[in-house]
């Protein structure tokens, strides 16, 4: 199992960024350790303002994309996943450091933790979720650890207000193919634009693994799908 080691650099502008921690590169989500579920969160604990619209980002890595646009967007509050605990560790003492009170990282397995997170959410306060470049897990007998399952596009289609947006990406297309297709099957997404991938990322701030990709010149499978009204009519089916 490959093992790479983060430590706290200064950019040459001086900004603090995660980049000393002894972390797997992969974790089995089906693994013994993370099968417990993670606990309620006390929002009026962790934000200042806890009534902000919401961001997620699942699979929040060193979480530099995430401290980056709480820099940009101080009136939205921030929640990233990550199911590497040191780095969330490492990611909330810094974000502690830089006294940012609309941040927040979590350790948990989303694929378990996610209805027992958003279910003490203030409502209609989830506006925004990201999953980008998350483990492809290569093989297909290993396709179940992959992040998007049919179970979590439900699960966030139950607490996503309508309006708000889901944005995928990834630098593998057969990835980005499967969790494009699982959210256009749901009948509270439609996703946004014509065209099969998005040409620019829509969100101000990009990932660090983006910026990689964009630099050797390879493809960024993108998608943006937004939440829609989904009116239940009983046995005669649904209205959208």
């Amino acid at each position: 199992m490959a093992i790479t080691r983060y430590h706290r650099l200064f950019s040459r502008k001086g900004e603090q960024i995660l980049a000393a921690v002894r972390v797997r590169q992969h974790v089995n989500p089906l693994g013994k350790k993370y099968q417990t579920p993670a606990s309620p969160l006390d929002w009026e604990k962790i934000y200042a303002k806890p009534n902000q619209p919401l961001h997620l980002d699942i699979g929040c890595a060193k979480g530099q994309f995430l401290l980056n646009m709480a820099k940009i967007e101080p009136n939205w509050n921030f929640l990233g996943l990550e199911i590497r605990e040191p780095l969330v560790v490492e990611a909330n003492k810094l974000r502690s450091e830089l006294g940012f009170t609309n941040l927040h990282y979590l350790f948990c397995n989303v694929n378990n933790s996610l209805r027992s997170l958003l279910s003490s959410l203030p409502p209609g306060s989830l506006q925004r979720v990201t999953i980008q470049f998350p483990d492809p897990w290569f093989k297909t007998r290993h396709a179940k650890r992959r992040v998007v399952q049919p179970e979590l596009v439900e699960e966030l289609a139950n607490y996503l207000a309508v309006g708000g947006v889901v944005f995928l990406q990834s630098d593998m297309e057969f990835v980005a193919v499967e969790m494009r297709d699982r959210f256009a099957a749901h009948p509270a997404y439609q996703k946004v634009g014509t065209e099969e991938w998005l040409a620019q990322n829509p969100l101000p701030a990009p990932t660090e693994r983006e910026i990689g990709t964009q630099k050797k010149g390879e493809p960024v499978y993108r998608a943006l799908f937004v939440r829609r009204e989904v009116v239940n009519q009983g046995s005669g089916g649904m209205n959208i």
